[in-house]
């Protein structure tokens, strides 16, 4: 999930607690036949979105509430801690073609590059979708060279206790996300699913490194380019989506930021719309011409007052299933800060609120999944709501 959207003790407890949920299969224990674990299919076909659980429980950059976010570290806890999907991950091309899964093409702030003298000529300010931007960018840097840097957190003030695995793992390419998915599927006697985004897909195809036929020609390489494979795929940019349902048979999802924002290929193309326009029950039609979902964040699915605290339940949930939209919105975190105000306990930067209240409150909406920094605390929270 991309910069559009926008800490604990406990971890071998959560480890157990997350083996815990799973019986034989990997079914999730206690959970009603319609919010189930999908078990069966092979390593290239899922069985589709309906076979997922509702509401699913997506790991948000894979368990990046415990470890540093887009690494196999996190995206292994994502599935240990119960998560039914894992976002692996945000793509990004590197100079020799290559797509990674970075946050963002800017990695100061997700790796150590600043540490390596070597790259120290490589730092830039760029324009990224209209922002100047100043650090390091992976469409500077062969595969190679982004295979030295190791990973860190991102979010060091709200989660202190991540910065212990600084350095233990490297960038990710998708075709070795595609390779593990086959590995872990194969290992947990389950299908596994993933939920890769293209990202600043205007931004470089302006460079001549197109994402989207990157990304298709890996899923077809891999067998993965069917309606029923289990990638889910996902853009900000509808236009990416709209290539993408072009090139693959995929699940694809279209994210949408705040209302008065406009997705970057629509600014690209002087398109005057906004996603509140998107948002409509004419924009939500034009979207299921082409998609199978979208991905608001959760301020369009309840609105916020001034303070911070949730108010009114918007109609998004109802037009979008109107017109057979799924809906996995964005994003929940443990952590005060990302909470509503009115489920913060305490003014600490790196505590925990009452997420399991936050989390009640949005599946009551029947939103259909929730992408979520804290794949256990998900799990759990889908329990309490599914055993009343």
């Amino acid at each position: 999930m991309g910069s559009q959207d926008d800490h604990t003790d406990g971890t071998g407890r959560r480890a157990l607690l997350g083996a815990a949920m799973f019986g034989a299969g990997g079914a999730v224990l206690g959970l009603s036949g319609t919010a189930r674990a999908a078990t069966a299919g092979s390593a290239g076909h899922g069985g589709g979105l309906k076979s997922l659980p509702v509401p699913t429980i997506i790991g948000h950059r894979g368990a990046s509430g415990y470890r540093p976010e887009h690494t196999f570290g996190s995206y292994q806890l994502a599935l240990d801690l119960g998560a039914d999907v894992v976002e692996a991950g945000d793509l990004v091309p590197t100079r020799d073609g290559h797509l990674v899964c970075r946050h963002e093409p800017e990695i100061g702030g997700t790796t150590d590059v600043a540490d390596h003298k070597e790259f120290a000529d490589r730092k830039r300010t760029k324009v990224l979708d209209g922002v100047s931007t100043t650090g390091w960018f992976t469409e500077d840097f062969t595969l190679a060279e982004l295979k030295m840097l190791r990973a860190i957190e991102r979010l060091p003030a709200n989660r202190p206790h991540n910065t212990l695995y600084n350095g233990r793992w490297e960038i990710p390419t998708f075709e070795e996300v595609l390779k593990w998915q086959d590995e872990q599927t194969r290992r947990r006697g389950k299908q596994v699913w993933i939920y890769p985004e293209t990202k600043h897909p205007t931004y470089f195809r302006g460079l001549g490194l197109g994402l989207e036929e990157r990304v298709a020609k890996l899923l077809h390489k891999h067998g993965k380019a069917r309606r029923d494979s289990p990638v889910i795929l996902q853009s900000f940019e509808p236009t990416s989506i709209q290539r993408l349902n072009k090139l693959v048979d995929n699940p694809l999802v279209v994210l949408l930021s705040a209302a008065n924002t406009r997705p970057w290929d629509f600014v690209a193309t002087g398109d005057p719309r906004t996603v509140a326009d998107l948002i409509t029950p004419k924009g939500l039609r034009e979207i299921a011409g082409y998609a199978q979902g979208i991905g608001p964040t959760l301020d369009l699915v309840i609105t916020k007052k001034a303070d911070g605290s949730l108010d009114k339940e918007t109609t998004l949930v109802a037009d979008a299933h109107k017109v057979g939209l799924i809906l996995h919105p964005y994003t929940m975190r443990n952590e005060n800060p990302f909470l509503p105000a009115e489920y913060r306990k305490g003014t600490g930067a790196d505590a925990y609120g009452d997420a399991f209240g936050a989390f009640k409150r949005y599946f009551a909406t029947g939103i259909d999944g929730v992408f979520t920094d804290n794949a256990d605390t998900g799990v759990l929270a889908r329990q309490d709501v599914v055993n009343g």
